[in-house]
């Protein structure tokens, strides 16, 4: 590929689904998959808040009774991350900074599971998919939630639509 199909595919994830209770644990388990980092914002819970979105506990027991490994990784603040990952009973990587790997790598640590086991799931390119690229991780996007994002967010959705054309 040229430069530009290149950069182009960092941003185009490996699989796709609406929620994340829609994502197939038998698809998973089938690709090899024993670790799964999840997104919170947008994709576990809507934006902005507190409680689960409809199906993601359930998933998250059924993926944990499955033997998957799970940790919730976030840009958001520690008390927040904290408080979902609690209710799911999942490690967490919170103040993440993604797309910067430095958070992938301590998930990878958490859910002690190689790269080529692991997936990232989450609703954002720029951060979810683009990070895990960045190491070589598989990904699935998930639509977001709700269209309520924080500020900057809404900016790269805008980016994420051009970029979408081009994939």
């Amino acid at each position: 590929m040229d430069g530009i199909g290149d950069s182009v595919e960092r941003f185009r994830p490996d699989h796709h689904a609406d929620t994340l209770p829609e994502v197939s644990l038998d698809m998973l388990s089938a690709a090899g998959v024993r670790g799964i980092v999840v997104d919170l914002d947008n994709t576990v819970c809507a934006y902005h808040q507190p409680e689960l979105a409809p199906g993601v506990a359930d998933w998250v027991a059924a993926a944990r009774a499955r033997g998957f490994a799970l940790v919730l990784v976030s840009n958001n603040f520690s008390e927040r991350v904290a408080s979902v990952g609690a209710k799911l009973g999942i490690s967490v990587v919170p103040n993440a900074l993604k797309p910067l790997p430095f958070a992938f790598l301590r998930a990878l640590r958490l859910l002690g599971t190689p790269r080529r086991a692991t997936i990232v799931i989450g609703d954002q390119l720029f951060t979810d998919v683009l990070g895990a690229k960045f190491l070589g991780l598989r990904t699935l996007l998930t639509k977001p939630l709700v269209e309520h994002d924080f500020p900057l967010t809404r900016v790269l959705r805008f980016l994420e639509r051009t970029i979408a054309r081009r994939t």
